[in-house]
C-alpha cells in the first residue's frame, strides 16, 4: 500500500473504521497534553459565582475509585460540557452530582449565597427536590408500553405532585406540537429523535433548576441531533436552565457549551470556553477530526 493510500488518523471517533484512534491511544495523549487546572482558572470560566461547584471530589463505584480530586464550576444559565475518551469518567461526575455512585472525599454543592446547599451526601430524590436537579439519562429511559401522556405524568410522580405534573404536560404539549401530536401513543412507537424529546421534556415537569444531560445525540439522526441542542439551547437561554452534559460528539457539545472540560483517567485534563476549545489544534486533532 503506497503512503497515499494508508488510512490518515482524523481524530477520535471523528471518521470511519481506518481513521479513529484506538481509547488507549487517545487517552496516552490527552495525558500528554494536559493543563495545569488550578480552582482559579475554573473560577475565571464562570459567568458570575458558580451555581453548581464540585471541590476535590474523589467518587466511584464499590469501592473502585473513578475520579480523582476531580473539581467544576459552572454559574446559574451557563452550560458546561465534558468531552474524552471513553473510560475517561464523564458520566461518573453526572452520577455523582445525582447521587448514582459513592462518594469517598470532596463536596458537590448547589445554588449561591445564602442558598447554597451541600448536596454530597443527599440521595438523588432529595436533589430533585431540594436543589432542583434532574437527570436526562443517555437511552431507553422512557416507558415504552406507556403513552407519552402517561410518561410526561411520571416527572411528577417523582416529586410527589401528580396535579402538578399534568398541568405541566400541558405546558410540553404546548411547547411542543411535536410530541402533542403523539400524546396518546405508547412511547415504543416514537422515533429515536421524539424519544430524546420526551426524555428532555420528562425532566422539565420535575420544573429542575440544574439539567445533567447525558449523551444527549446518542443513537440520533443528524437532523433530530440538531433538534435536539436547539432544544437545549432553549432550555439554557429562554428558561434560565443549568446545563451540565457528558457528549461523545465533542464539536456538537463545544459549540454548544460556554465552558468545556476534557477529561482522561478520571481527572481534568483541560478547561477552557467552549469556542476556545473548539480552536486549539491539540483538541481538534484528538476529538473534532482535523
Amino acid at each position: 500500500m503506497s503512503d497515499k493510500e494508508k488510512p490518515g488518523i482524523s481524530g477520535y471517533g471523528s471518521g470511519g473504521v481506518d481513521a479513529v484512534i484506538s481509547v488507549d491511544e487517545v487517552t496516552r495523549q490527552v495525558a500528554s497534553i494536559a493543563e495545569e487546572v488550578t480552582p482559579e482558572k475554573l473560577d475565571g470560566l464562570v459567568a458570575g459565582e458558580p451555581y453548581v461547584t464540585i471541590e476535590s471530589l474523589n467518587a466511584g463505584y464499590g469501592k473502585m475509585e473513578i475520579l480523582h480530586n476531580i473539581s467544576l464550576r459552572v454559574g446559574r444559565r451557563q452550560s458546561l460540557c465534558l468531552i474524552g475518551p471513553n473510560g475517561a469518567g464523564k458520566s461518573t461526575v453526572l452520577h455523582a452530582i445525582f447521587g448514582f455512585n459513592n462518594i469517598f472525599s470532596g463536596n458537590i454543592w448547589v445554588g449561591q449565597g445564602a442558598d447554597k446547599l451541600d448536596v454530597t451526601r443527599l440521595s438523588p430524590n432529595e436533589k430533585l427536590k431540594k436543589a432542583g436537579i434532574a437527570y436526562i439519562l443517555q437511552d431507553k429511559s422512557v416507558f415504552p408500553g406507556m403513552t407519552v401522556e402517561e410518561n410526561l405524568w411520571m416527572g411528577g410522580f417523582l416529586k410527589n405532585q401528580p396535579a402538578q405534573a399534568k398541568k405541566a404536560a400541558e405546558m410540553v404539549f404546548d411547547k411542543y406540537p411535536r410530541l402533542a401530536a403523539r400524546r396518546k401513543h405508547q412511547a415504543k412507537v416514537l422515533s429515536g429523535g421524539e424519544r430524546r424529546l420526551l426524555e428532555i421534556s420528562r425532566a422539565l415537569v420535575m420544573d429542575p433548576e440544574v439539567l445533567l444531560v447525558d449523551e444527549p445525540s446518542i443513537g440520533l439522526e443528524p437532523r433530530f441531533i440538531d433538534m435536539v441542542f436547539e432544544i437545549l439551547h432553549d432550555l439554557q437561554h429562554k428558561d434560565g436552565k443549568t446545563i451540565v452534559m457528558v457528549e461523545q460528539n465533542a464539536k456538537k457539545g463545544l459549540e454548544f457549551a460556554d465552558i468545556g472540560y476534557v477529561m482522561v483517567s478520571g481527572e481534568i485534563a483541560i478547561a477552557g470556553r467552549g469556542r476556545d476549545l473548539l480552536d486549539n489544534p491539540k483538541v481538534g486533532q484528538l476529538f473534532l477530526g482535523g
